[in-house]
């Protein structure tokens, strides 16, 4: 034991002397719970990506820990707090004396409210999912661009340094960890001058950097990103992908196939439009995350009070995902037209988390780029005259576009729009022929009485869509569709299974 351990562990017994405070310890930190008030406590270690040995950094571990967590986490991170030794000896928080210690003052959350609880407790409602992509959105917004040359000729090493880490101990076959690692480089190879532009436009920035569900807490019903890497600004600064791309992978591994393609749809929409370019990345960048989960688990071996069959479980269940991650099948192409109120929208929320690759679907709606193209917001309303023929025919164009580019990254895409025209139903089936990507058309149908009623109970929906707009569609010559024709006039359920029946017929077809 070092002076520094020494000194320490003094410090440590003294607050705990209390028999409120409930000590917690990891590998770089001990945090010290009392009420409402928890401090976190740099631990004197010297790790080859981090060093807390001396106490002047683990004061500057401290102030940086606050500077880069408290515009994510307010409610959280107060300040840095000197922990002092008194002329009569005693120890003190936040007192007048020589310091010894320093602390991040910080207020104590709910534990049980981090993401993993809630996720392992049931499925994440999607609410809840939208409000998490839009935290990670808004963080990356404000988020410090950075030079990408660094964090691109950094991929190699994270996969490599992967590989030396789950070889460790023997507890996965070598040859998987070998498969996993050359498919990894591929890959890699193939995205790199993808990658190396993208931190020429401005998507490599100083992230969160550890979005795993353990660091994303739900507080008054809002989740909120805390524990943000401080140690390493380069381990942190990645393309904002990459960041995303923990969360997506945590939601997967905790069957949150729903929660997390709700997630990457969401941050879509609030996203500049190149960040569909990017999505040929995501497989690696999910994996590469997979393989450090599997390799965190692994390493937790080496505690005395170890649970083994627990760890190894979790283990490969991330190693698994990482494998599966990093061989995505080829994209499909899907379309559900129908007129207003016959439940598109959320028939083609409810099929994106099931088509792959994961985490599913791009699903494109056509009620929201119309409100994009006149840059507004998704729920406010827009004047009769933004439903011309000459602009409803562009929103078609640029769905047909950014379905087009989507495909073009290896990634599925379901379109969500009315579909009322032949050629616009065309113009979807010659872009699955150029894309070399069959497509599978769902048109919905129902009576006017349940389309009105739907539309009567829409709220905070970006349709424009009213009762008045569905009773005028009775009337569109719609004609002979070519598509597959589901009666959506019944429950969610019935529509979704009749839509999967069809879609499998289609697939068959088309082999």
């Amino acid at each position: 034991m070092t002076d520094e351990t020494a000194a320490q562990e003094r410090i440590f017994a003294t607050l705990c002397a209390h028999p409120s405070v409930t000590r917690i310890d990891t590998h770089a930190a001990s945090v010290f719970l009392d009420g409402p008030r928890a401090l976190k406590i740099k631990r004197a270690v010297r790790f080859p990506f981090l060093d807390y040995s001396t106490l002047e950094k683990r004061k500057a571990a401290c102030e940086e820990e606050v500077r880069i967590n408290r515009p994510l986490a307010p409610q959280i991170y107060h300040r840095v707090v000197a922990i002092t030794e008194e002329p009569d000896g005693s120890l003190k928080v936040d007192g007048s004396g020589r310091p010894v210690e320093y602390a991040v003052d910080m207020s104590r959350f709910d534990e049980s409210r981090t993401l993993d609880h809630l996720a392992k407790a049931g499925p994440l409602d999607a609410s809840l999912a939208s409000a998490t992509a839009d935290a990670i959105a808004a963080s990356h917004a404000v988020a410090p661009r950075a030079d990408g040359k660094a964090w691109v000729a950094s991929i190699p090493g994270l996969i490599d340094g992967n590989s030396n880490g789950l070889r460790k101990g023997n507890h996965l076959e070598a040859g998987e960890i070998e498969q996993l690692a050359k498919a990894s480089h591929a890959m890699f190879l193939r995205l790199r001058p993808q990658l190396e532009e993208r931190g020429r436009q401005g998507f490599v920035r100083r992230c969160h950097g550890d979005l795993h569900l353990a660091n994303i807490v739900l507080i008054g019903e809002q989740p909120v990103l805390f524990d943000a890497i401080e140690f390493d600004a380069q381990i942190a600064t990645v393309d904002v992908l990459y960041d995303l791309a923990f969360a997506l992978m945590d939601l997967l591994s905790h069957d949150q196939a729903a929660a997390a393609n709700i997630v990457l749809n969401q941050y879509l929409t609030t996203s500049p439009v190149e960040t569909l370019d990017a999505l040929s990345a995501l497989p690696l960048f999910m994996s590469i995350r997979a393989a450090i989960r599997a390799q965190v688990a692994l390493a937790r071996l080496t505690r005395p009070d170890a649970d083994r069959s627990g760890i190894l479980a979790e283990a490969r269940r991330y190693f698994d995902l990482a494998r599966a991650l990093i061989a995505p099948p080829a994209p499909r192409l899907l379309a559900v037209g129908g007129l207003s109120g016959t439940g598109k929208s959320v028939l083609a929320r409810a099929l994106a988390p099931h088509v792959a690759p994961q985490p599913g679907a791009v699903v494109l709606r056509s009620d929201v780029i119309r409100k994009q193209l006149f840059q507004v917001g998704h729920t406010d309303r827009l004047s009769p005259s933004t439903y011309r023929p000459e602009v409803t025919a562009r929103v078609y164009e640029v769905l047909a576009q950014r379905a087009r580019q989507t495909l073009a990254q290896g990634h599925s895409v379901i379109v969500d729009a009315v579909f009322a025209r032949k050629s616009e139903r065309d113009q979807l089936t010659v872009l699955g022929r150029e894309s070399n990507v069959p497509l599978s058309g769902l048109f919905l149908v129902a009576d006017l009485a349940t389309r009105q009623a739907r539309i009567g109970g829409r709220h905070g929906d970006a349709s424009d869509a009213t009762q008045e707009v569905a009773a005028q569609q009775e009337h569109y010559n719609i004609g002979h569709v070519g598509w597959a024709t589901i009666d959506a006039s019944g429950t969610q359920g019935q529509t979704l299974q009749g839509c999967r029946d069809a879609i499998a017929r289609q697939a068959r077809q088309s082999d």
